[in-house]
């Protein structure tokens, strides 16, 4: 029966023409190479080469045994990546990119969630914001991520999962009467998040978006980095804000105990994806996070794209 390594000398002679450069190539010596290729010849009961003179020629035999030995290494191939993936996804490292609103939902429950199946991975949730994160993934420093669309990357394959309505946070009731319209938004003492990707960030684009087709243009008060001090600053009564309404019901209770929400006229939302390369062929531990990220995230905000 022939061996792998027997076809790997096969198919490195056929292709040089020549033993000693077929020997060079696979680091071993002319005579062990040599070796190999007349027990392979004596397994199967032909001659596989002509020799003629310094190198050789395959065998009518030989011709026909190249297909097959190419498919059988290759299937070699695939069974040993297959096995190094279940590997990795047991003792390796997992890299998940993951904007920071739903990092607020998944952190610590995704984690857990992957732990739970596979004790000895380690895991990295990578990225601030959804502009960060496609950054993170153009790159290739991270396989997939769940991040805000839009996406103006060809190059990706996108697939919503969730939306999210967007909603507006006061500390005064009086300001909470009503559905709040593009007018009175442009009038009104914002804080908003995302300060350092506020041109990119999903939210500020579409509340930009918002009040510029009223004839208005959006003004904040205070710029901040992340919610929670945007929430902070709504509770002290300084600032209104416009934040998703999952990361207003888990955080307020705590931040801004005193603070209510209303929906936006019209409604606006966040829609959440997951992201990835269109060419990426995603490894068993990245397909993993993905699969238990969009089920808590479906069980969070309003599913799409059943």
């Amino acid at each position: 029966m022939a061996t792998l390594h027997q076809l790997r000398c096969f198919l490195a002679s056929y292709e040089h023409g020549s033993f000693t450069a077929a020997a060079v190539e696979l680091g071993i010596a002319q005579p062990s190479l040599s070796e190999q290729i007349r027990l392979l010849e004596r397994s199967l009961g032909v001659p596989l080469f002509h020799r003629a003179g310094r190198g050789v020629v395959p065998t009518e035999s030989g011709s026909a045994l190249r297909p097959h030995a190419e498919r059988t290494l290759e299937a070699a191939e695939a069974g040993r990546r297959a096995v190094a993936s279940v590997r990795s996804l047991e003792t390796g490292t997992i890299r998940f990119g993951i904007f920071g609103t739903a990092r607020l939902y998944l952190g610590s429950t995704l984690v857990a969630d992957v732990l739970a199946r596979y004790p000895g991975v380690r895991v990295e949730l990578v990225g601030q914001n959804s502009a960060e994160v496609r950054e993170e993934l153009r790159r290739g420093r991270v396989e997939a991520a769940m991040i805000a669309l839009p996406v103006a990357d060809d190059g990706m394959s996108v697939r919503p999962v969730a939306r999210e309505e967007l909603v507006f946070v006061s500390s005064h009731p009086e300001r909470l009467d009503s559905p709040v319209t593009a007018r009175q938004l442009a009038d009104a003492q914002l804080v908003l998040p995302e300060t350092t990707w506020r041109t990119e960030d999903s939210t500020r684009v579409a509340l930009s978006a918002l009040v510029q087709r009223s004839g208005r243009v959006l003004h904040t008060r205070i710029e901040v980095e992340d919610v929670e001090t945007a929430l902070e600053l709504v509770g002290r009564g300084v600032a209104d804000s416009v934040l998703p309404q999952g990361v207003v019901s888990e955080l307020a209770p705590r931040l801004a105990p005193r603070a209510g929400w209303v929906s936006l006229r019209p409604r606006l939302y966040d829609t959440l994806a997951i992201v990835h390369r269109r060419d990426a062929v995603l490894s068993p531990a990245t397909r993993l996070i993905v699969e238990l990220a969009v089920a808590r995230i479906r069980e969070v905000t309003e599913p799409v794209g059943r």
